[in-house]
């Protein structure tokens, strides 16, 4: 989509202090932390929230899911770290586009 931020990060229109890339994924230090580490993880492909999500992107979800506990490893979380996906604007997601929230504090 060509008006949605996370969408311009992955394109390298806009950037981001990522501390993770491949082929299908994006993590990035969010720009308004609630915790001393605060990293989202986007899928490369857009999709608006987790309610949009059909059975086609269960390896996709599987997949971010797993990168969780890596990310959160790398960035120095090793006693724990919690996530999040908000999912549309009661459930508090401000960016339409899925993206999971890693965040708590260097071990």
């Amino acid at each position: 989509m060509s008006d949605c931020i996370f969408c311009k990060i992955v394109a390298g229109d806009i950037p981001a202090t990522k501390v993770y890339e491949d082929d299908d994924f994006v993590a990035f230090h969010d720009i308004r932390p609630i915790a001393p580490v605060h990293v989202l993880i986007i899928p490369k492909a857009h999709v608006d929230s987790l309610a949009h999500c059909e059975p086609a992107h269960q390896a996709m979800l599987g997949r971010m899911l797993l990168l969780a506990p890596q990310i959160a490893a790398e960035q120095g979380m090793t006693d724990g770290f919690k996530c999040g996906i908000n999912t549309g604007r009661a459930g508090g997601q401000e960016v339409p586009h899925l993206h999971l929230h890693v965040f708590g504090h260097k071990a």
